[in-house]
């Protein structure tokens, strides 16, 4: 049963609202299953979270297979195939993270720490569609 009432954030939804992008939408989906068996309203902040997480990652688990794709065909042509190299390349100012790496990483803080704020973290297209299917807008 879902609940969409309560404005309140405390804070273990904080907690799992941010975790739940540091696991790629697992805890989340936990957290949904729990409250599922248990009969437990799941607020409409949290809904939000656990859904823009699960559905970012299946997104960046489709891109990464299509990225593949297209470095299967660059790889055959000279010159070009080192463009995945490089882009992919430890780069020692980061880290040792490549740019898509760090991308990525800059993009689950972001969306954790504001998670974790009580705030409702915005990543262009996602979350409008979130917004649109918890009824928030």
């Amino acid at each position: 049963m879902i609940s969409l009432q309560s404005k309140q954030v405390y804070p273990i939804e904080r907690i799992i609202s941010a975790g739940t992008y540091l696991t790629a939408g697992g805890l989340g989906f936990i957290w949904l299953l729990i409250a599922s068996v248990l009969r437990k309203h799941v607020t409409q902040f949290l809904l939000y979270h656990i859904l823009q997480s699960i559905f970012l990652s299946i997104a960046y688990f489709l891109l990464v297979k299509l990225a593949e794709l297209v470095y299967v065909i660059l790889y055959k042509i000279p010159l070009i195939n080192a463009i995945p190299y490089f882009i992919n390349m430890p780069i020692p100012l980061l880290f040792g993270l490549s740019i898509v790496q760090t991308v990525t990483t800059a993009v689950i803080l972001y969306l954790a720490i504001t998670a974790g704020m009580g705030m409702y973290s915005y990543f262009p297209w996602v979350s409008d569609i979130i917004n649109i299917n918890t009824g928030r807008k």
